[in-house]
């Protein structure tokens, strides 16, 4: 049976063999809107089944909520500081030239390593059925489906007029099936090819595109999710009042975008069609896993580049921030025979995914990654872990801002903090015990309690990220 987002290798278990195959699954701006993660909306029952049968680590943190920078994290195993990635054109490459990334370690065990669709960066929509902004060197094959949705691209209503649709509100309730939509020929690919390597052990990276603008899915997504079902989220009047302008993101000042109530519901009804309809894909992906006979033999990783927003702090939509809803982000690891399944809490992050993989299937793995293996909490989700996960992300200059500036922000199990510029340009602290949604800033008039606890953030803060402007080169418009 399957197990988790990272499937985990246990030497005792007598199901698993000397070689497990590798299940790599990635999903593109995906929240943590899966009913395993708590969201009464999704309807997520493929992924749901994954998380029961594996880990579903419920608090996973990204090291950077952009796509390039993210996908180089996690591939390398190390963080935003250590390879210089900040934006969507720098490649992981310009700075550490010899790194061994995640698949590459498995080609060095004797893997065959495979990427189907987007595991690193790809520009979306424009770049689909290109190899995107790859590296080659991870893998002995790549294939890279286009599909209707490519093809009709003026079919798209889009929101913002004056933003392209990668980066804009836009969707299309399409029509066909999945099966014709890229992620659904990206399912129907990586099946084929563990169809053709079952006999032989394999790393086979399957990345699907959506929910990434513009939203697009088949009509029959759409209908599970009827308008007159959903609401924008809850935020309290004033809300922004005690944030740093910092933490906004710049391509989302205004709130909302300054679109109506039943624009937004459209667009949330559209996210939702997407996330469902690579739920169904990701279904197809473990029934083949059954079907070959594979599953007993396979660990699985399931995981989304970083958080997003749909609406939350009075209309923060996307990407780019450092609030709990763009940290957090989705991670179940599957082992088979694992001695574990079911919902860990404890604080994880996304460079504990590389020495996690490594790990578990027993497979040689570089010295100086700045993650560790999650292996005692997929044996026993309530281990002791006493972990703490650091996030970042650079903003440019602009009118709100003088110069560039570097927010970095440290989750432990109470608190949230947050400096941005090394606290030049605000600070935030937020007590998740009492105020889960982060709508009250404790930094902003702190009181004894919340003075030292900030302190001791700030040195953890400090250990692992830097606040200073990078000096390696930044291509401001892709930040």
């Amino acid at each position: 049976m399957l197990c988790t987002l990272v499937a985990l290798l246990i030497p005792s278990s007598p199901a698993v063999a000397a070689k497990p195959n590798v299940l790599f699954i990635a999903v593109d701006d995906l929240a943590c809107t899966l009913g395993c993660y708590g969201d009464l909306v999704a309807k997520t029952p493929h992924i749901d089944r994954l998380a029961a049968e594996g880990t579903c680590f419920r608090r996973a943190y990204n090291q950077l909520p952009l796509c390039n920078p993210t996908r180089a994290s996690v591939m390398t195993g190390l963080r935003p500081d250590q390879i210089k990635v900040y934006d969507l054109d720098r490649h992981f490459r310009d700075e550490v030239p010899d790194v061994v990334t995640l698949s590459q370690a498995f080609q060095k065990a004797g893997y065959f390593t495979a990427r189907v669709g987007k595991i690193y960066h790809y520009n979306v929509p424009a770049s689909i059925g290109t190899d995107g902004f790859d590296d080659p060197p991870s893998w002995d094959q790549t294939v890279n489906p286009k599909g209707r949705d490519k093809d009709e691209e003026d079919l798209i209503f889009n929101a913002e007029p004056h933003r392209k649709i990668s980066a804009s509100l836009s969707w299309l309730a399409a029509d066909g099936k999945a099966e014709e939509q890229t992620d659904g020929m990206i399912a129907t690919e990586a099946i084929k090819i563990m169809r053709e390597k079952k006999d032989e052990p394999f790393f086979l990276g399957v990345g699907f595109f959506r929910p990434h603008t513009p939203y697009v899915a088949p009509k029959e997504y759409f209908d599970m999710y009827p308008l007159d079902t959903l609401r924008l989220p809850y935020a309290p009047e004033n809300d922004r009042d005690d944030i740093p302008t910092a933490a906004f993101a710049h391509n989302c000042p205004v709130p909302n975008y300054g679109l109506d109530e039943p624009t937004l519901l459209k667009a949330t009804q559209a996210y939702y069609a997407c996330v469902s309809m690579v739920d169904a894909q990701v279904g197809r992906l473990l029934s083949a896993l059954d079907e070959l006979g594979l599953a007993e033999n396979t660990i699985v990783v399931f995981w989304s580049d970083h958080g997003y927003h749909l609406g939350e702090h009075d209309g923060i939509w996307q990407k780019r921030t450092l609030f709990e809803q763009g940290a957090r982000a989705p991670l179940i690891v599957h082992l088979p025979g694992q001695k574990g399944q079911g919902a860990c809490d404890r604080i994880v992050e996304f460079v504990d995914i590389y020495p996690t993989v490594t790990d578990l299937a027993g497979v040689a793995a570089p010295e100086n990654l700045a993650g560790r293996s999650l292996r005692p909490l997929i044996d026993d989700p309530h281990a002791e872990w006493n972990g703490h996960a650091i996030t970042q992300v650079l903003r440019p200059a602009d009118d709100r801002l003088p110069e560039m500036v570097m927010g970095c922000s440290i989750r432990t199990d109470r608190y949230r903090y947050t400096e941005w510029g090394d606290g030049k340009y605000g600070v935030e602290l937020y007590d998740h015990h009492a105020d889960p949604n982060e709508f009250n800033n404790l930094a902003q008039d702190p009181d004894e309690r919340a003075q030292k606890v900030m302190t001791a953030l700030q040195s953890e803060l400090r250990k692992k990220a830097s606040g200073k402007t990078p000096t390696v080169p930044v291509n401001a418009a892709r930040l």
